[in-house]
């Protein structure tokens, strides 16, 4: 079965965690216990009715506050399809955590409130979707019950966001009322909106099309481990796992190592101990090749004639996300899919306001939650490909290396001049 991965993002009480609540209420996704949980404090809270937000909002100071402060994720599935939610904050001190939650998703949900319109967070989230090349992008604009379910109200903030997008680099967009509180639109139809044609909401999470967002014509296979078991059964045995991140492989087609360049042809391909014909993203397999070649973690397999950018100098896109604010001349830990290595932050070419979208050339640094773009410079080359052409070989994360803590998220623009 298909999994869909997706992020919701919006302003501050704008309904994302009661929406995934009541997405998980209607598809019967929840246990009677949690059920009876969330009724027990809702009544406690003195709520007038069940709050199917706290099914999301974990942390006690979440629930206090009524916002979300982490990311939380989500399991569910239906007949057709299964999904991984990433409920990401409304805040702008939590900027990073959307960054974290949207980063692997194939479609970002951003609610709006049908009384507000769009704010700043709204076009700062629908901005980061369009950083991080998120491939569909839903905006719900909720709360339609408390604007008598207007739909000049509605046409009004579509034509609004529609203006917006034209700056960023949004692929898919569609825009549908709900009301997340009373279920109007999102997993049955609203008789109150008869004049909404389009689908509901988990009838589009649940046809969208996502197998062709993957790179399947550039092979790109970073290896993670290399397979050696010792045993009298598989006594020559010797296999590379690693997840494709690109491409589709079969046995008998041609690879070139990075970063020796030997040719050599595949052997086998096995997914979980049994062989198979073929193998495609985002499939974790072992390979074998025909020919014996030094080949060790951090190294990729890639077609002779379409490899990535082989280089130390990078242009990238990069979100701060902590305190100690980021400086040209930074010496940071890089994280590149299998590969680590140290990197020195050359220069800082500009810092872009999120909201406004305004490049400032003249900042020193960049300081937590912000996104700019850096050149850096690696210890040894890395293997890669621009971000919008593939996200997974396309992006890194930097690591301080004092503390080993996650310090920034990377896309990756191109080699630097």
């Amino acid at each position: 079965m298909e999994l869909l991965r997706f992020a919701t993002a919006g302003s501050v009480d704008d309904g994302k965690s009661t929406l995934i609540g009541r997405l998980l209420y209607d598809t019967k996704s929840i246990f009677e216990d949690q059920l009876t949980a969330v009724e027990r404090t809702s009544k406690a809270r003195g709520d007038e009715y069940v709050n199917l937000a706290l099914l999301m909002d974990g942390l006690r100071a979440e629930r206090e506050q009524g916002i979300t402060i982490d990311v939380a994720y989500r399991y569910f599935a239906t007949p057709r399809r299964k999904f991984i939610i990433a409920d990401t904050p409304g805040h702008t001190q939590y900027t990073r955590n959307m960054v974290t939650g949207a980063s692997t998703a194939d479609l970002a949900l951003i609610l709006v409130d049908a009384r507000k319109g769009l704010l700043e967070q709204t076009r700062r989230h629908a901005f980061i979707a369009s950083l991080l090349r998120v491939p569909h992008v839903v905006l719900c604009i909720n709360k339609m019950d408390l604007v008598d379910y207007s739909e000049s109200v509605f046409e009004s903030i579509k034509d609004e966001f529609r203006k917006f997008s034209m700056k960023l680099e949004l692929t898919d967009l569609s825009f549908i009322p709900i009301s997340a509180l009373n279920g109007d639109n999102v997993v049955t139809r609203s008789e109150k909106m008869p004049w909404y044609q389009g689908p509901v909401l988990l009838h589009h999470l649940e046809n969208v099309h996502i197998a062709s967002d993957r790179n399947l014509i550039q092979l790109r296979f970073p290896v993670q481990y290399v397979s050696r078991p010792i045993s009298k059964k598989l006594h020559d045995y010797r296999a590379y796992s690693g997840q494709l991140l690109g491409g589709v492989v079969r046995p008998g087609d041609e690879v070139k190592v990075l970063p020796s360049g030997f040719i050599s042809r595949i052997r086998s391909i096995e997914l979980a101990g049994k062989p198979v014909e073929e193998a495609f993203p985002p499939m974790s397999v072992n390979i074998s090749l025909m020919d014996e070649i030094d080949i060790s973690r951090g190294d990729m397999l890639c077609r002779p004639g379409n490899p990535p950018i082989v280089s130390q100098d990078l242009d990238a896109m990069v979100c701060w996300m902590v305190e100690q604010p980021l400086q040209p001349g930074a010496k940071l830990a890089i994280k590149h899919t299998t590969r680590s290595a140290r990197a020195l932050v050359k220069e800082l070419q500009y810092r872009i306001d999120v909201n406004t979208l305004h490049r400032d050339e003249a900042c020193k640094s960049l300081k937590l939650n912000e996104v700019g773009r850096l050149s850096l410079r690696t210890t040894v080359p890395l293997f890669f490909d621009e971000y919008r052409r593939n996200r997974h070989t396309g992006s890194f994360i930097l690591i301080d290396e004092a503390t080993n803590a996650t310090v920034g998220a990377g896309m990756i623009n191109g080699p630097a001049a």
